[in-house]
């Protein structure tokens, strides 16, 4: 039987929006607005503001492609077919029941999909993404609509619209706090998540992802060299990289560890949610490292713990070394959302992940 799955939809699917849909006129318009798959396999979309999103997944056979779809509330103009480009066959807008706008993305016969790795996330209040994370998949252009925001969307009732005072440090470290690691014996990956084209989270304040990971990681390097480690980076500057050149670079690089350096977020109406998330995938030398940076940040910052556990995020899951991926704290999250923001912060945050990467490579070799 073809695999069905219903995909996580996080950031700005608002559990207060149900009451507003269900008292909808089962006629009105369609809340998709437009939509846009780019050379990088990414869709984005614009809707209506602060709407619920169903989205899932159906997997192909020797027809027919795997098939990702997503419901909004709402009756389409005109149900249509558009013919595919590249990896994508076709993209249909159609209406399943009464009420409800259905946008239909199938792919090539063979182009396979990871459910696993799919993720629609709300990066605003009328903006949506989702990746679609192919192998040497070519991705052509294509979309309907304009998805530049006409108008400002208007805020939630009680959301932050700016994050507060950081927080001051439990144990602050210095450069003296670095462990010592045999010189010249070890290299690492660092993957500073998203970049160029792709923001990642945008948080309070309009904090982008892309921007605090690219320091923190940067830093990070900075810290494991003067110890003489030897750091890859995947990215050293603002620019788009897709997830399998990542994972290509690093198997290729053959490094006693990878690192990927994220920030988590969810709903803007939700910023009593804070705290540091920690990953890894069917590796014990890969928890031992997410462990390790873990604790090591946990002692250094002021975070809640969220824990240390094992996920299928790409860039873990295609690498052939130990390796972990860490969620540095929510940019929606009030506390975590003012600690990012700040410099001095992120600068003790760089400092207690290669703290925890050093402790690995000191035990591990």
């Amino acid at each position: 039987m073809p695999e069905r799955s219903r995909l996580a939809a996080v950031g700005w699917a608002l559990g207060a929006a149900l009451l507003l849909l269900a008292s909808q006129p089962a006629r009105a318009f369609s809340r998709l607005a437009a939509w846009r798959i780019d050379a990088d396999g990414v869709l984005e979309l614009r809707t209506s503001p602060n709407i619920n999103l169903d989205a899932f997944y159906l997997q192909g056979d020797e027809r027919r492609g795997d098939r990702v779809w997503i419901d909004f509330p709402g009756s389409p103009q005109r149900p249509r077919k558009i013919r595919g480009r590249g990896a994508v066959r076709e993209v249909r807008v159609g209406m399943p029941e009464r009420g409800v706008t259905r946008l239909v993305i199938e792919f090539q016969p063979g182009a396979q999909l990871d459910p696993g790795e799919l993720r629609l996330v709300g990066v605003d209040w009328d903006s949506w993404r989702l990746r679609f994370p192919i192998d040497e998949a070519r991705f052509l252009p294509m979309g309907e609509g304009v998805l530049e925001r006409q108008r400002p969307a208007p805020r939630a009732p009680g959301s932050a619209s700016r994050p507060g005072q950081p927080r001051r440090p439990l144990r602050p470290l210095t450069t003296a706090s670095l462990p010592w690691v045999r010189r010249g014996n070890f290299r690492v990956v660092l993957d500073p998540g998203h970049g160029g084209r792709d923001p990642g989270a945008i948080g309070i304040g309009g904090t982008r992802e892309k921007d605090v990971v690219l320091d923190v990681s940067r830093q990070v390097a900075a810290h494991l060299r003067s110890k003489g480690v030897q750091v890859v980076m995947t990215r050293n500057r603002d620019v788009t990289v897709d997830l399998p050149p990542r994972a290509r670079l690093a198997n290729r690089s053959k490094p006693d560890a990878f690192v990927s350096i994220h920030a988590n977020a969810i709903s803007m109406r939700r910023p009593e949610v804070n705290g540091l998330e920690t990953f890894y995938f069917q590796s014990f030398q890969g928890k031992k490292l997410a462990s390790s940076i873990h604790n090591s940040i946990l002692r250094t910052v002021r975070r809640k713990n969220r824990g240390v556990r094992e996920a299928r995020f790409y860039v873990i899951r295609r690498t052939a070394m130990p390796a972990s991926l860490v969620e540095l704290g929510f940019l929606t999250g009030r506390l975590d959302a003012a600690d990012l923001a700040d410099p001095a912060h992120r600068r003790q945050l760089s400092l207690a992940i290669a703290v925890g990467i050093l402790n690995y490579l000191r035990l591990a070799g």
